[in-house]
């Protein structure tokens, strides 16, 4: 349900599974950190992107019911873990509609180049969900004092709203829309640029990121033994289809 190409010298890492929205089940979200982590070295860059309509969708809740919701968490982390541990530029080529943790795991990217019909929505709070990938720390330093009503007002933004906003850096014709990112990949990593070296400077400290992991974990656990996380998780799945 992923599929890993290399353009370019840019690896192009696409998730394959349309027919859910991309929606990410524990195996893809280690295979996910697993591919960063491979071709984060070796590579001039990696781009991220979604097959279909979608960029991603987040957790799948359908298979999340029952499961851990620390262990679902922490499987995010890791995605998260893996980017920040890259030497090389990571950049999301947001296609389509990018939701919770999978909207959260694109903050820690170097980029994010968006088409116009690219969307991003943080439902969590009104499943009874807490945020994970560190969004607690993330996102203020994308967005400042509004991460916290869009997290609590769980509000879906367009593509123009993103871009206000800061979680989008561009909007461009879909059709251009992974060649920009790989574009963007390989000027940053022309011949002569000290490129790896800024991205060890500019990045989220990882003593922060680790402190943001850990209160998240946490905030997982509180949501899970109260109850209030496997009941919104299951009021999602069993909502009435139009």
């Amino acid at each position: 349900m992923i599929d890993v190409t290399v353009r370019d010298e840019v690896a192009l890492i696409t998730l394959a599974r349309p027919e859910k929205l991309n929606a990410l089940t524990a195996g893809m979200r280690e295979d996910l950190a697993a591919a960063v982590r491979e071709h984060g070295s070796g590579t001039r860059g990696i781009v991220v992107t979604g097959a279909g309509r979608a960029f991603c969708a987040g957790e799948d809740l359908h298979q999340a019911v029952g499961r851990s919701l620390v262990e679902e968490v922490e499987l995010f982390h890791d995605m998260t873990r893996a980017v920040l541990e890259t030497r090389v530029p990571v950049v999301a080529a947001v296609n389509g509609l990018c939701v919770g943790g999978a909207a959260e795991w694109t903050l820690s990217f170097d980029a994010r180049v968006g088409a116009p019909a690219a969307e991003y929505f943080f439902p969590e709070n009104h499943i009874g969900l807490s945020v994970s990938n560190a969004a607690g720390y993330l996102l203020p330093r994308l967005v400042g004092a509004r991460a916290l009503r869009l997290v609590l007002d769980s509000t879906r933004m367009s593509a123009a709203d993103a871009l206000s906003l800061g979680l989008l850096d561009e909007i461009v014709a879909p059709e251009a829309l992974v060649e920009t990112a790989i574009a963007r990949v390989r000027r940053w990593t022309e011949p002569g640029t000290a490129t790896s070296v800024h991205l060890a400077l500019l990045r989220p400290a990882p003593e922060e990121v680790e402190r943001a992991f850990a209160a998240e974990t946490e905030a997982a656990r509180q949501v899970e033994s109260s109850g209030i996380a496997q009941a919104g998780m299951a009021a999602f799945v069993n909502r009435p289809r139009p």
